[in-house]
């Protein structure tokens, strides 16, 4: 062949690389595999459709089981758009440097193995960056709010989406950066739900949005079987193997209530409200007071910086299903109206309010109301036990040595947090609220501490704790208190029936409780019950 010949042929070859990023990889795109080293870039059918699509769409979302080869794929697009276009500017962000810097290495090693006449000439080329003599380029960086703020860029690509804290902050900044048609590639495996990555994928879903989603179950790799799998679980852990294989964002979260038992719920007890007061109609009711029924109204009470919200939870103490809820921002004054008002409704409830802070105001409007049945926390040596007390509001005795409401701390604070995750674990309370299980599927471990992702809140569950946790041990040593009045009343009742022998009084043994004082008259003893 002349050299006329091989430049048109090798021309025809270039315009045939330039419009498709499939044949350009697939002819020419080597990679590092680990085990056999640098081998030619075969891509599978699900890799080349997914390929299509991010050329296709501006916005990609791509939701990924693990080792499908993602990462590769996206470094081989990218090296593709810097090759055949001029001042192409890449940006990676992942969670660290390191991890960004990966996907540059595999740029640079399938440029460097292109043949001459594709190959890109070199500008710049260091751990982080690699710029070429056209001006395109790719650089890498940590997850900084202000990493993509700086130039305008073609293509960012966040990598491992789903684990970056504050990446909903990088992409608002990105989004300026990409507002002269810049494109945007965020793939990763699942880690729970309520992050940007999850609501984007959802938004994707759902609605007709920009970004265009793309699933990659581990189930599309031909080389991949149901034996792979199970090894997985055996490698990783069931909870690891789920996150990094299934594509499944409850069971991948690292929620402090199994992501499996919130799904449970939210299919099987949550249930729209029969009636929603208020203004707003922040009020859920699901049932209204039957007569004889006990009740727990726990409440928690907002700082009052407009992030977080006021909660309360009416409880019905034997069954443990949720009654009523209230979630809104509420003045002091009127959330202690609302928390009498609502206790007095059902059956004068044991009202417990959170008494942190701003809770003492609402817990001044309660007391100034007189409201009899509100909870007290006695204070030993200094130290206040929220277990020893049930208090019946003003006239609790020995005030001197009782705070009332319900002290969140240091100590209480993983009692909460495990009766909670008790309760759901045995599915014995009952959940139905959705405004609940949203914050649930958003409130995870953070370290050693249960807390809530950024942007949301705990509201509700913490008032939910605060109910179970009273509900199990102050009620409970209220109730083994009544159980000692009933056998010392059992044990007058005997007395007075061997003194009935000697006196000639009449004792109702179908009914203890009744004696005849004489005069036809009977004393009624059930009030000490």
């Amino acid at each position: 062949m002349n050299k006329k010949t091989l430049k048109k042929a090798l021309a025809e070859e270039y315009l045939l690389c330039s419009k498709d990023p499939v044949y350009f990889m697939r002819k020419y795109c080597y990679i590092q595999h680990p085990m056999r080293g640098k081998i030619k870039f075969e891509l599978y059918d699900f890799q080349e459709d997914a390929l299509e699509q991010i050329k296709d769409n501006r916005y990609n979302v791509i939701l990924k089981s693990r080792q499908m080869g993602i990462s590769t794929l996206t470094a081989g697009y990218s090296l593709w758009a810097m090759v055949f276009q001029e001042d192409f500017n890449v940006l990676v962000i992942a969670t660290t440097q390191n991890t960004a810097k990966n996907l540059i290495t595999k740029v640079r090693v399938m440029n460097d193995l292109l043949p001459s006449w594709l190959k890109m000439k070199k500008e710049e080329d260091n751990r982080l960056s690699l710029r070429y003599a056209n001006g395109s380029q790719i650089k890498a960086a940590s997850s900084s709010p202000d990493a993509a703020r700086s130039e305008a860029l073609s293509l960012l690509v966040v990598d491992e989406a789903a684990f970056i804290n504050n990446a909903d902050e990088v992409w608002t900044s990105a989004q300026q950066t990409l507002s002269t048609g810049g494109r945007c590639i965020a793939l990763s495996t699942p880690n729970g739900t309520g992050n940007w990555f999850h609501k984007t994928w959802v938004t994707a879903e759902t609605t007709d949005s920009d970004w265009n989603p793309i699933m990659l179950h581990w189930t599309q790799h031909p080389d991949k079987d149901q034996k792979w799998r199970d090894k997985q679980n055996s490698l990783l852990g069931e909870k690891m193997a789920a996150q990094e294989c299934d594509c499944d964002f409850v069971s991948s979260g690292n929620t402090v209530v199994a992501g499996e038992l919130i799904q449970w719920m939210a299919d099987n007890t949550v249930k729209e409200p029969i009636e929603q007061r208020g203004a707003k109609k922040e009020l859920w009711i699901w049932k209204y007071p039957e007569e004889g029924k006990r009740y727990i109204v726990s409440a928690d009470v907002a700082r009052g910086d407009g992030k977080d919200y006021s909660a309360c939870h009416v409880i019905e103490v034997d069954t443990m299903e949720q009654i009523a809820e209230f979630k809104g921002h509420i003045h002091t004054k009127e959330y202690g109206n609302l928390l009498v008002n609502l206790a007095t409704e059902y059956n004068e409830a044991l009202l417990v309010i959170e008494n942190a802070n701003i809770g003492w105001a609402v817990l001044q409007q309660v007391i100034d109301r007189y409201y009899r049945n509100l909870y007290y926390t006695y204070r030993h040596d200094g130290v206040i036990d929220p277990e020893v007390h049930l208090g019946k509001g003003y006239d609790v005795q020995g005030k001197d040595k009782a705070t009332p409401g319900f002290t969140t701390s240091a100590r209480t604070r993983p009692l909460l947090v495990a009766k909670l995750d008790t309760y759901t674990r045995e599915k014995a309370c009952i959940v139905r609220s959705k405004r609940l299980i949203e914050e649930m599927f958003v409130w995870i471990w953070k370290g050693n501490r249960a807390d809530h992702q950024n942007g949301y809140n705990d509201d509700l569950i913490m008032s939910l704790s605060i109910g179970l946790y009273v509900r199990d041990t102050a009620l409970k040593l209220h109730s083994a208190g009544l159980a000692l009045d009933k056998r010392a009343l059992g044990t007058m009742g005997t007395a007075n029936t061997n003194a009935a022998a000697y006196n000639g009084k009449q004792v109702y043994e179908d009914n203890p409780w009744k004696q005849d004082i004489g005069n036809g008259e009977q004393e009624d003893l059930t009030w000490l019950l």
